[in-house]
């Protein structure tokens, strides 16, 4: 009797080649695991977000992993003490002007954050990027973003009320607060907006 008939070796080649895979699965499920538990930790509410708008696990990390990649490119960097002094003299400005005209303070004060996104080094891109560019290095304020932005929209065909138009104010200065890193406000939570 041949010990090697070609039976036993194809099957004890089937046999290695099966626990090779199962190894390569249980390897890839790991990676998997550490990848999604490193893009929770550093998106926090956002990676939650992302798992919504792309109706998938591997789509959303995809696309948060696009993310670092693209802003990783951007040279991001802290703005000027007189920029600064600017910037907030003009939010002084729009906040003042909210008490008579909301709807035109709420837009003003979208465009001023987007000048100190653009100063922060921003690329002044479409603002779905600019706010998933954001989520980056702020994961924390694309939410209050997207919030905001959606109220100023609606403030646009006078569809807001002066209650969202307030939100939006505060939701702005928070995040105005932040990237001209004058002071951190804690943001309102979200309700219908």
């Amino acid at each position: 009797m041949n010990t090697y008939s070609p039976q036993l070796v194809i099957g004890a080649c089937v046999v290695v080649l099966v626990i090779m895979l199962l190894i390569a699965w249980g390897v890839g499920r790991q990676r998997g695991r550490t990848r999604t538990a490193e893009l929770r930790r550093r998106f926090g509410s956002e990676y939650d977000n992302a798992l919504v708008r792309y109706h998938s696990r591997g789509r959303a990390e995809a696309a948060l992993q696009a993310r670092l990649n693209r802003v990783e490119h951007y040279q991001l960097r802290p703005i000027a003490p007189d920029q600064r002094r600017l910037f907030l003299s003009q939010w002084d400005a729009i906040q003042a002007r909210f008490v008579d005209h909301p709807r035109g303070a709420v837009t003003e004060a979208d465009e001023l954050l987007n000048t100190v996104l653009q100063a922060r080094g921003y690329p002044g891109s479409r603002f779905e990027q600019r706010a998933d560019d954001l989520s980056v290095p702020h994961p924390r304020l694309a939410d209050p973003y997207r919030r905001a932005s959606g109220i100023t929209v609606r403030a646009g065909k006078n569809e807001a009320s002066t209650e969202e138009l307030r939100t939006a104010m505060i939701l702005y200065r928070a995040i105005f607060d932040e990237l001209a890193e004058t002071r951190t406000i804690d943001f309102p939570h979200a309700e219908a907006a």
